[in-house]
């Protein structure tokens, strides 16, 4: 198997959408009804001078959502904003005016009926929907692709849900929870997008936003008003189309330089890229690659056109990318803090450390101009979500790198 870094430029960068769903009013609507919940709390942005010193950059910061709710993950900012804007829909109200407090009030609850939520997921995503239903006081089913961690299906079953693992890949999972939804009247919460499924995808992008917001605020304490690079890894784009554009939106003609980060056995966002003709390509096939998060074929339409109307590289990543990354942010330089960082959330670290670092990586290094003046923003979306995966990983020594 080919174990190189691969990577294309965007060259479709005249076709712009329209980004007034990721703009900062819509943004911190999303990050108010976050706040609304009792176990909100901003997750750190980590500051890790000692590694940009070592990888002669000018700053390295960042985002760590093993902090999030307690979860171990950042999926459930999507799926709780979707989960509540749809209900605030069935109440004719502004998702402004309804707090999480009166969505489980009893009142409200009543007024709602019972709603039973589906969704297929590898297991954040799954684990924010079940826990968020939960929470409301209603059902959930949650699909899981063939291979998923017994860990993390366990998770979603200790927030409620009905779940089981399927002997499908994640896409066909995600046909089934749509299939099923409609035999059965249920609500699909899926953090992907298809023709006549957009709405609830589009709020789900809007709630990712809030960790974009926070992570703009945060870099402001440190003195630091706009990064230079933002890194942000991909299944089916939907976090990585709700970063770029929230940082398109805020920041215009002086967006960052960013780059969207895959696994090379589910990299259709590169694979869409390398086509270049606007259209989105698709992965098959099993997708066995330790980034089980970003495991995703088929991209979500939406976060396809936002990435490819602002988004300077796609690069496609042999797993000891990730691998490498768990380890270098696990295993900090005296004086920086330690990111216990999962598969799918260390694999854009250990892609600024591989660019950083070595010889057949100076091309892309010259073409994403990273320099003792680069500030990079990285975004680790997991902690241990697989404790015995990270430990065979970081401890064990599994994937080497090159």
């Amino acid at each position: 198997m080919d174990q190189k870094i691969k990577y294309t430029k965007n060259g479709m960068l005249d076709q712009k959408r329209s980004l007034d769903f990721l703009c900062d009013e819509e943004i911190r609507k999303a990050k108010n009804f976050h706040q609304s919940f009792p176990q909100y709390t901003k997750t750190p942005l980590v500051k890790l001078d000692n590694l940009a010193k070592n990888l002669n950059v000018g700053g390295i910061y960042i985002k760590d959502e093993s902090y999030r709710f307690g979860l171990n993950a950042f999926k459930v900012l999507g799926g709780s904003f979707a989960m509540g804007k749809y209900l605030a829909g069935k109440l004719n109200k502004d998702i402004s005016e309804l707090s999480f407090e009166k969505l489980t009030d009893e009142e409200t609850r009543k007024e709602l009926g019972e709603i039973t939520y589906v969704t297929a997921t590898d297991g954040n995503h799954g684990r924010g929907v079940a826990w968020t239903a939960n929470q409301l006081k209603q059902k959930s089913v949650v699909y899981m692709p063939k291979g998923s961690s017994l860990t993390r299906l366990e998770n979603i079953r200790k927030e409620g849900a009905e779940a089981s693992i399927t002997d499908m890949n994640y896409d066909d999972a995600v046909r089934l929870a749509s299939e099923n939804a409609d035999k059965n009247g249920w609500l699909v919460v899926q953090d992907t997008a298809w023709e006549g499924y957009e709405e609830i995808p589009t709020w789900i992008m809007q709630g990712y936003g809030t960790m974009a917001l926070e992570a703009s605020e945060q870099l402001k304490e440190y003195g630091v008003e706009r990064p230079t690079h933002v890194f942000v890894q991909a299944g089916v784009g939907s976090l990585a189309g709700a970063v770029q554009g929230y940082f398109a939106s805020v920041y215009k003609e002086d967006c960052p330089i960013t780059v969207v980060v895959e696994s090379d056995l589910a990299d259709c966002l590169y694979k869409s890229a390398l086509a270049g003709d606007g259209e989105p390509r698709f992965v098959g096939g099993d997708m066995q690659t330790i980034m089980a998060g970003l495991a995703c074929g088929e991209p979500n339409t939406i976060g396809w056109e936002v990435l490819r109307s602002y988004t300077s590289m796609f690069v496609s990543c042999p797993d000891w990318v990730a691998a490498n990354g768990m380890r270098v942010l696990g295993n900090p330089l005296r004086g920086d803090e330690k990111v216990v960082s999962g598969e799918s959330g260390a694999v854009s670290a250990g892609l600024i450390h591989a660019i950083m670092t070595r010889e057949d990586m100076k091309d892309l290094k010259e073409q994403l101009k990273l320099d003792e003046n680069s500030r990079v923003l990285l975004f680790s979306t997991e902690g241990d979500t697989d404790p015995d995966k990270y430990r065979s990983i970081v401890w064990g020594g599994e994937h080497q790198s090159l």
